[in-house]
This record gives structure tokens, C-alpha cells and sequence, in this order.
């Protein structure tokens, strides 16, 4: 695999996306002191579809035509955005921020797994199940051994984050079975706006009226998150794809974290076991192995 060259502006667009997402954690924690978890993942894809909307077109991009599309968007929707948003956000209200965040960096190791189970072009070599396996260990050391001992509302919000994460995995997937050939930028506004239609009449139901009459601090919150860690973000990123490739993506991963562990301790007072540092150790290492340039690098230098 040929290994494309990072430049300068790819670095700072990296830094940025990571530190948007990085302190995603912390703003919907901030949200969540007012409003349910449904509510503010509502609030979340709404704005942002509104953004990307827009986005679509001032840039005159070719709107989709037939219903598989708009199936794709929906299945879409409810695996990258429905399902991990308020899972995550559900288990943000027993466990830290930061830990939140060492979690969702398991997204790339489950994403190996089920492209290997669901893709004929995908297949697990050595070198990737090494690095699945170092990953695991990684997610095992960062729940720590008490939380699988004595099983509380602490390790079920754990494992909920972690489904999260495994339903990214199952995202990827639909998203190149269903979604290829679409602009990246309008395949993300229609996936947010097929988990509008999905998140807005649930939180309704289950949390009642959708309102604007909050705090300004849960409103600043629900901005940040909404446009951009949601809207600006998913910009940033396909930019980044187009600049550097899906591998160098692999770095973002490894930035988001700990961002969100630093303005956790400094924002919101967060303080980690050091189980959860050694598991995030063990998730890098992993990642690291499953991407496989810095190995060969160090092969061919030595």
C-alpha cells in the first residue's frame, strides 16, 4: 500500500478535527445536566442536518433520486448516528468524559472485525487480528477488573458506550454497500436528516417537548456539539479524506483522546483510574498494529 504524505495543512485540519470531536464529549456532558440524553442527540442531528443542508446547496450538489437511496440514509442514520449518539450519551452520565472517549477509540478495532465478516475484499491477516487482540485487551484493562466483578449501572454504561462503538462498525459497512457513489457531503446530510425524522418524535415521546427555553450554558453546549462537532467536523473530515486518505485518518483517532481526558480533568473536574491510561495505551498499540506503516517503517529503517 503506497503511504501518502501528510502535509502541513492536513496536520492542522487533523488537530482541528480531533480537538472538535475531542471535546464533543464534554459539551454533551454539559448538555446533559438539563436535558435527556434523547433530547440533546435530537437537538444534535437536527441543527447539524440544517448545516449540511445548506452546505449541499450553496455547492449545488446533485440531490439523490430513488428509494434505495433514501434506505440507505435511513439504516445510516440509525447505525452512525441514533443508535452510538444516545448510547454514548446515555453512558456519559455514569462514567467520565474522558473514559467515554478511550471507549470510542475501540471504533476502528471493531470496524476491522465486521469488515472481515461482511466484505468479500476485506480479510483479517495476521497482522490485524494481532493488533484486534491487543485492542481487547485494551478494552478489558480500561473497564478494569472491579466494574466486571461487581456488575452496577457503571459497568452497564460502559458496555453500552462500547455498543456504541460497535454499531460505527456495522456503519461503515452499510455505508459502502448502500451509499457509494454519493457525495460524502450528501450522504452525511441525509443521514442526519433520517435520524431527525428517528430521534426528534422519540425524544418527544419519551422526554416530552422539544424546547429552546434553557440555560445558556446548555445552549452554548447543544451549538458546539450540534454544529461543530457534528456539522463542521463531518466537513473537516471528508476534506481530510481527500487530502490524506482513509489511513492517515488513523491518527484522529489517536489525537481525540486525549483531548477529551485533558479538558475533562480541566473542565469538568474528571479525574481517571489508571486502569483506564493503560487501557488507552493498549487500544493505541493496538491501532498502531492494525494500521501496520509505522511497523514497516521501522522494518525498512532497521
Amino acid at each position: 500500500m503506497t503511504e501518502r504524505t501528510i502535509s502541513s495543512q492536513s496536520w492542522g485540519l487533523m488537530a482541528l478535527l480531533a480537538l472538535l470531536w475531542g471535546a464533543s464529549f464534554i459539551s454533551i456532558r454539559i448538555a446533559l445536566d438539563e436535558i435527556p440524553p434523547l433530547t440533546a442527540m435530537a437537538h444534535r442531528v437536527s441543527w447539524a442536518s440544517v448545516v449540511l443542508w445548506a452546505y449541499v446547496l450553496i455547492r449545488r450538489l446533485p440531490l439523490p433520486r430513488g428509494g434505495k437511496v433514501w434506505i440507505g440514509f435511513l439504516g445510516m442514520g440509525l447505525l452512525n448516528n441514533v443508535i452510538p449518539f444516545t448510547l454514548m450519551a446515555w453512558g456519559q452520565l455514569y462514567i467520565p468524559s474522558g473514559l467515554t472517549s478511550i471507549f470510542n477509540a475501540t471504533t476502528a478495532i471493531f470496524g476491522v472485525l465486521v469488515a472481515a465478516l461482511l466484505l468479500s475484499d476485506e480479510h483479517l491477516s495476521r497482522r490485524k487480528a494481532v493488533g484486534v487482540a491487543i485492542g481487547f485487551a485494551g478494552v478489558v484493562t480500561a473497564i478494569g477488573l472491579e466494574s466486571l466483578r461487581n456488575f452496577d449501572i457503571t459497568s452497564i454504561a460502559q458496555l453500552a458506550v462500547i455498543a456504541g462503538t460497535i454499531s460505527y462498525a456495522f456503519a461503515g459497512v452499510w455505508a459502502r454497500k448502500m451509499l457509494s457513489g454519493l457525495a460524502p457531503q450528501l450522504a452525511a446530510a441525509g443521514m442526519l436528516t433520517a435520524s431527525t425524522l428517528v430521534l426528534v418524535p422519540v425524544a418527544w415521546i419519551y422526554d416530552g417537548p422539544i424546547s429552546l427555553d434553557l440555560q445558556p450554558r446548555t445552549l452554548w453546549a447543544i451549538a458546539y456539539f450540534a454544529l461543530g462537532a457534528t456539522a463542521l467536523a463531518y466537513l473537516l473530515y471528508y476534506r481530510i479524506l481527500d487530502l490524506s486518505g482513509s489511513g492517515n485518518l488513523m491518527l484522529v483517532t489517536l489525537m481525540i483522546t486525549p483531548i477529551a481526558i485533558i479538558l475533562g480533568s480541566v473542565i469538568l473536574g474528571e479525574t481517571l483510574p489508571s486502569n483506564a491510561y493503560k487501557g488507552f495505551a493498549l487500544l493505541a498499540l493496538g491501532l498502531i498494529v492494525i494500521d501496520g506503516r509505522l511497523i514497516d517503517r521501522m522494518r525498512r529503517t532497521g
